[in-house]
């Protein structure tokens, strides 16, 4: 069953990558990070009022628990990663075709297999070695085929921004492993989902406040505008999107991670997986280029999660 969820998760978040690149290709990044955050945490908040004040959600998956701060803190610290890792991978996402973006951003399971090493002193076998070498590979064929679009890795700081957004996404998977595994601090699944996607809307709302202050205006309605003026088109329906997409992908993620004999390696690489749906968006509705090349480079990226998922399994 965790699997399957593994599947559907991966699933949502190829949708939730495509609508990314829509808003972001029309709106400011700061604007859509506002809104993600603001819409997921209204998603939310009906859960943590209803859990909070009635029984109504007693014993059901959307029941959320409560916690001092003795839990929010680690929550906090979670979303912190979190953010910091969109901030990141939307600035890279803008300036980045999304058949490029979505590969590179695939390689996240590698990056938590090496932290695996480094922080809970695991060990790799072959296959696992071999998945890590494909992943490698597979990064360096990238590079050859952005240079058509004159995109160089080496010297592109957009690219850099999505490499430092895969890390910080690592450390997210990793640090959701010691959240709540059971061997860790073994906390509930909905609170660390329903609350971290507030902590993040206050993180942006003082940014966007900070950022507002230094420019014109000042006052709590003059904020919203300019929100507001940073959206075009249909951009708050596309950022709305954005937030139900990724809301149900981490909810599917957290609950199968929820279910006995789960295991985040694995569901971390399938998850990974979104990166089909995202690259065939790219080629159907944004008209990117190079595309067989690039379906090659991602053939390596995907091969290189088989290893690993059958390292795993040994």
């Amino acid at each position: 069953m965790w699997l399957i969820l593994a599947f559907l998760s991966a699933a949502l978040l190829g949708f939730y990558d495509s609508f990314k690149k829509k808003a972001l290709q029309d709106n400011a990044v700061t604007t859509v990070l506002f809104l993600n955050t603001l819409f997921s945490t209204i998603i939310f908040a009906p859960l943590i009022v209803l859990s909070y004040t009635t029984n109504l959600l007693d014993g059901s998956i959307f029941h959320v628990a409560t916690g001092g701060w003795e839990v929010h803190k680690w929550i906090i610290l979670k979303s912190v990663i979190v953010l910091s890792s969109w901030t990141f991978g939307y600035l890279g996402m803008k300036h980045v075709p999304l058949t490029i973006y979505g590969p590179i951003n695939a390689t996240r399971p590698v990056l938590v297999l090496l932290g695996a090493i480094l922080v809970y002193g695991e060990q790799l076998n072959v296959w696992q070695w071999i998945g890590v070498l494909l992943a490698v590979v597979s990064f360096f064929m990238l590079s050859r085929s952005s240079r058509k679009e004159g995109i160089s890795f080496s010297h592109n700081r957009w690219i850099w921004f999505i490499v430092a957004s895969a890390v910080l996404g690592a450390i997210s998977g990793l640090y959701d492993k010691f959240l709540m595994n059971p061997q860790g601090l073994g906390l509930d699944r909905m609170i660390v989902q329903s609350w971290y996607n507030f902590y993040q809307m206050l993180m942006m709302t003082i940014v966007l406040a900070v950022i507002h202050h230094q420019g014109s205006g000042h006052g709590l309605m003059s904020f919203f505008r300019a929100v507001g003026e940073g959206l075009h088109g249909h951009g708050i329906i596309t950022i709305a999107m954005i937030s139900v997409f990724l809301s149900a992908a981490d909810f599917v993620y957290f609950y199968a991670l929820s279910l006995p004999g789960a295991m985040i390696s694995i569901v971390s690489m399938v998850r990974r997986g979104s990166v089909i749906v995202s690259f065939l968006f790219g080629a159907a509705f944004f008209h990117e280029k190079n595309l067989r090349s690039k379906a090659v480079d991602l053939a390596f990226v995907l091969l290189g999660m088989v290893f690993l998922w059958i390292g795993g399994q040994q």
